[in-house]
């Protein structure tokens, strides 16, 4: 079959224009279109921690908004009840850690990361003041009481791991959810717990009183390569289940792009700037304590949002405590969408 030169050119115009619309449209594929889903619950274990200082910052300075996004967050006791709340249904996506995404896909549950928060964990093993004689390595506390957010959160991870490595076993202390703001500090204080393993603004506030001391820090690169011999180990991040990507993929990309928006601020942003934006409650009674701490833990958040291979696999070593865990079994992979982040930081 013979064509006109004509109608050639016809075709063939129409091809190009066929590929530039297809281009197009990929190209903005998660970025221009609405959200399927505008009304958001976001569960969090402890809000005011410095660990999802990311999360108050998007929230005060209305970058959900600007997404078209209206965000409720639930503000639980820890990151094992915000965890529980996603698989629940109540929560449409969670800030939390990422060795909690690790542990679910052991689990045969299919949750996903899509963005990075903190470059490494800044929790803190702190002991009560007068037990300085008594407690020299984590192995000491065996037969103590340590409190954690909540039994079964990062923090809970992180106490387990420094036991195990001192040849102590999680049943050989008592662990005890204190939460992550106020009811820690009073815990400590009334002495119902010898240790905690918390984060900051709690531990800066109980170091200002003279409360504890420290014995295992995680809050400069230093002090990681010390413990884990890394830099960086991916620790709070944005997470969802699979099926709500699958199904609201617009709805993850602007969520994604109001924390990458936040993520860039505090890459500039001065402590004041940071205590002039969170919620009052946040600071305390003690604002340059406050000033101190969030001086100290801006280095922490991530860059870019993007989690990398080796931080990937420090978090995996994490959970090395737990003989549950087959780490050989689990495709890291597919722990973590890096795609609307990548989207995000094309356009932001």
């Amino acid at each position: 079959m013979k064509f006109s030169s004509h109608f050639r050119k016809v075709i063939f115009r129409l091809g190009l224009i066929f590929a530039v619309l297809s281009a197009t449209l990929t190209g903005n594929a998660f970025a221009n279109d609405e959200p399927e889903k505008k009304d958001i619950t976001l569960s969090v274990g402890g809000a005011p921690l410095f660990y999802y200082l990311p999360l108050a910052i998007a929230s005060q300075k209305g970058f959900f908004k600007e997404e078209g996004l209206d965000v409720k967050v639930v503000d639980l006791k820890g990151g094992s009840q915000s965890l529980q709340a996603l698989l629940g249904g109540s929560a449409d996506v969670t800030t939390g850690a990422y060795d909690q995404v690790i542990r679910m896909h052991s689990k045969g549950q299919d949750v996903r990361a899509v963005l990075e928060l903190d470059r490494y964990p800044a929790i803190v093993l702190a002991v009560r003041a007068d037990l300085k004689d008594k407690v020299k390595k984590p192995g000491d506390l065996k037969g103590m009481k340590i409190g954690v957010t909540a039994p079964g959160s990062s923090t809970n991870n992180f106490l387990n791991y420094l036991l195990d490595k001192d040849g102590v076993k999680p049943d050989e202390v008592s662990v005890i959810g204190t939460g992550a703001g106020a009811t820690a500090i009073a815990a400590m204080k009334r002495g119902e717990i010898d240790a905690i393993v918390n984060l900051d603004p709690v531990i800066s506030t109980l170091m200002h009183d003279n409360s504890v001391f420290i014995l295992v820090d995680t809050r400069t690169e230093t002090d990681m390569e010390k413990i884990f011999g890394t830099r960086t180990m991916s620790s709070g991040v944005l997470y969802t289940k699979k099926e709500f990507i699958d199904n609201y993929p617009n709805t993850v990309q602007h969520i994604t792009n109001a924390f990458v928006k936040a993520l860039k601020w505090l890459q500039t942003a001065t402590p004041d700037d940071v205590a002039n934006a969170v919620p009052p409650e946040y600071i305390g009674n003690n604002r340059e304590v406050y000033l101190e701490a969030v001086k100290n833990s801006l280095p922490s958040y991530s860059h870019d949002g993007l989690i990398s291979r080796g931080s990937q696999e420090a978090t995996l070593k994490l959970l090395s405590y737990d003989k549950t865990i087959d780490g050989s079994k689990i495709d890291l992979l597919q722990t973590f969408d890096d795609r609307f982040v990548k989207k995000a930081l094309e356009n932001h």
